[in-house]
């Protein structure tokens, strides 16, 4: 495996990079999967899309279910290596992929069971969209344990301080995807024409050979990997440990998810295009919140095994760093998304009805890039000291005053917008927010 870097020594903001580039890059890479997919389904019409779009609100639910073990095992992975306990440190990373396991195998059952039930919450208006997004959402979530497994490994190796090896196992994934998508989805020699079937298919193939390559990198790992003993059950005191560490974050998350299938709910009923708009713009946008997330992860195990190593200058240090650097990225995202609105949507989708609504979703959403980022360095940075309740809290509070605001907001002359209005406002406030409470907490710890 790579050499891990050293979270405790050296120059922080060197340090911080070298982590964070990786998981950066990674978070690019697991855009381009949704880009990949959306580039080919936008050629089969913004039905397609819709499809997916319902479907994939579902995916975003299952990514609230694995955040349990996600954060609570990177967290107390990391701070148990800071502290010297790699023994223990070991014995938290098998808690975690025991239990994300059979969250997976759980939530893929569910997902077959009522899938029915499920789609049909968005009250879609055509048949064959509806009929394409059960198939979707059968594929993608049925099989979805394997991406738990991937995310959970992939926060334990953060931990670690190897983020390498994360960035090139997704990358292979990626371009696995890129190769079964147009095939899958238009057919090829005897392969035939799948539609969106063959867009989860490829998807949920690639996230294999990923799980494969990370099987194949971590075989030897002598610290963590090696002394896992997979059969032997985890002690109730970490299980305990890691849900209350990763089980605000879950909550927050799955939250999000049901949060925004209502949103989704709302937007319907401007027809099944503006399901489309939403589902491509929040693709695109992702060039900012994925960068974000990932960046967040990076934030989590910099400060979890500083904090175990109750090193706290380098904390404040590190926290600074990383607000200068997604402060940047988030203006930046800022100007390519209200600049070049037009230009981005029409990659994915050609209808010219469609465009409009997607130009004025990405320049309203672009106003609260630069806060999305520093709500991910300020969530980053709780998560690492062991506190997932403040970005909880404030995530939740904001994020369901969205519905009965759109509801309000979209009844009035803005329409639509009124709805990508709220969506952007609550971000600015999350942005706002949080960090101010990072930092008051932060002088709690300082002084004792």
């Amino acid at each position: 495996m790579k050499k891990k870097i050293d979270l405790l020594e050296g120059p922080i903001a060197g340090t911080l990079a070298r982590l964070a580039f990786p998981i950066m890059g990674t978070s690019f890479i697991q855009m381009g999967y949704n880009l990949v997919d959306m580039i080919w389904i936008g050629r089969l019409g913004s039905g397609a899309v819709a499809a997916v779009g319902a479907a994939g609100m579902f995916m975003w639910m299952a990514n609230g279910v694995t955040t349990i073990p996600r954060i609570g095992g990177q967290v107390t992975v990391a701070q148990k290596l800071g502290s010297g306990e790699k023994e223990e440190a070991a014995q938290y990373a098998r808690g975690a992929l025991r239990m994300g396991t059979f969250l997976g195998v759980l939530y893929g059952i569910l997902s077959l069971l009522f899938h029915r039930q499920m789609i049909d919450f968005f009250k879609l208006n055509n048949t064959e969209v509806i009929q394409d997004a059960r198939i979707y959402l059968m594929i993608v979530c049925g099989l979805v344990v394997f991406s738990f497994l991937d995310q959970i490994i992939g926060g334990i190796l953060a931990a670690m301080g190897n983020t390498v090896t994360t960035f090139r196992v997704t990358t292979i994934g990626l371009l696995i995807n890129l190769i079964l998508d147009p095939v899958l989805i238009f057919g090829m020699g005897p392969i035939p024409q799948m539609g969106v079937a063959g867009a989860a298919t490829a998807t949920v193939l690639a996230q294999v050979i990923v799980f494969v390559l990370y099987l194949k990198a971590i075989w030897q790992e002598p610290v963590i990997f090696r002394n896992l003993h997979l059969l032997k059950p985890a002690k109730k005191e970490q299980i305990r440990k890691i849900v209350k560490i990763g089980f605000p974050s879950a909550i927050q998350d799955s939250l999000f998810s049901a949060i925004s299938m209502v949103i989704a709910r709302l937007v319907a009923g401007w027809g099944d295009a503006a399901v489309a708009v939403q589902k491509v713009g929040s693709q695109i946008e992702s060039i900012s919140w994925m960068m974000a997330g990932g960046f967040s992860t990076a934030v989590n195990a910099f400060i979890a095994q500083n904090y175990g190593a109750r090193k706290k200058d380098r904390i404040k240090k590190g926290y600074r760093t990383a607000l200068v650097i997604m402060g940047a990225w988030g203006i930046f995202t800022s100007f390519l998304l209200m600049a070049f609105p037009e230009f981005f949507f029409r990659i994915f989708i050609k209808e010219p009805e469609v465009i409009p609504m997607g130009v004025d979703y990405l320049r309203i959403i672009g106003i609260s890039e630069l806060f999305m980022c520093l709500e991910g360095a300020a969530t980053g940075a709780f998560q690492g000291l062991g506190k997932t309740i403040p970005p909880s809290v404030t995530g939740i509070t904001f994020n369901l005053l969205r519905i009965p605001a759109a509801m309000l907001l979209s009844k009035t002359s803005l329409g639509l917008n009124g709805i990508w209005w709220v969506l952007s406002f609550s971000c600015i406030l999350k942005g706002t927010v949080l960090p101010l409470w990072y930092r008051a907490e932060f002088k709690k710890y300082e002084k004792r």
